[in-house]
């Protein structure tokens, strides 16, 4: 049987890190790998609490002594997920966005489809994100699906589930200050080694009292879409891949229940 892991990276989330672990833990998962990215409001200290609330789900904690932004807390998480023999590693925001209650249909889309990397895209009431960040999701999709070679719903989405021979397979790695970028670079390199994309509807959450996103729409997204450029200008523009992106329709949906 394929083990899961979870891994969240965390950076300040001492307000809703505890419900989004007890919650996951709650889920058909084997393991959770908490990344503490240089917190300084308690968030590691509340996950070592937890311990006794996951049950017999493994929890591990790796702290980073300073922040080094998402990209190496993903990376480290994922290393160590590897470590503990993950069959299939599901990256997870920390922040309460994403519904633990949604990955068994994940699992699910998974199981059928072993050697593809599954999105859960937030397509269902889009409006409730703030227009800035729907404007800069909307430029990112084109970008990286052009540097994909195919339509892709919910590029920025960092609920996803990976085959864990996939990831180990890759040479991606974060580069300092690269922040929320490693997410594209990894999906595109995911896609370029052969890798089917399929997307699972999830509900858009933003919670009101929430603390303000990491991410940060203008910088952010200029910064996927230089590596998206780069990667394009290696590749002539990729012209086949823009037609593709062009005439496909939507990325594929699986309605799981």
């Amino acid at each position: 049987m394929t083990t899961t892991w979870v891994v969240i990276p965390a950076f300040d989330e001492a307000r809703s890190i505890a419900a989004v672990v007890t919650a996951v833990s709650a889920q058909p998962v084997d393991g959770i790998v908490l990344v503490d990215d240089g917190s300084s409001d308690g968030t590691g200290e509340i996950v070592r609490g937890l311990k006794d609330a996951v049950g017999t789900v493994t929890l591990r904690l790796i702290a980073h002594p300073t922040n080094l932004g998402k990209g190496q807390a993903l990376a480290t998480g994922i290393a160590r997920a590897l470590l503990e023999h993950a069959g299939q590693i599901i990256t997870l925001d920390a922040d309460g966005q994403h519904e633990p209650v949604d990955i068994p249909r994940l699992i699910a889309v998974a199981e059928a489809n072993p050697t593809a990397v599954i999105i859960a895209a937030r397509t269902e009431a889009r409006e409730r994100a703030p227009a800035l960040r729907r404007f800069a999701n909307r430029v990112a999709d084109f970008w990286i699906s052009w540097a994909c070679g195919r339509r892709i719903t919910d590029t920025q989405s960092g609920f996803r589930l990976y085959p864990a021979a996939l990831l180990a397979s890759l040479p991606t790695r974060p580069r300092r200050a690269q922040g929320f970028a490693y997410e594209t670079e990894v999906l595109i390199d995911t896609v370029n080694a052969g890798a089917d994309v399929r997307s699972v509807p999830i509900a858009t959450r933003y919670i009101d009292d929430a603390r303000p996103s990491h991410y940060r729409p203008w910088r952010d997204t200029w910064s996927i879409i230089r590596l998206v450029g780069g990667r394009l200008l290696r590749r002539g523009m990729y012209p086949s891949g823009l037609l593709r992106v062009m005439t496909q329709p939507v990325g594929l949906i699986d309605n799981a229940p």
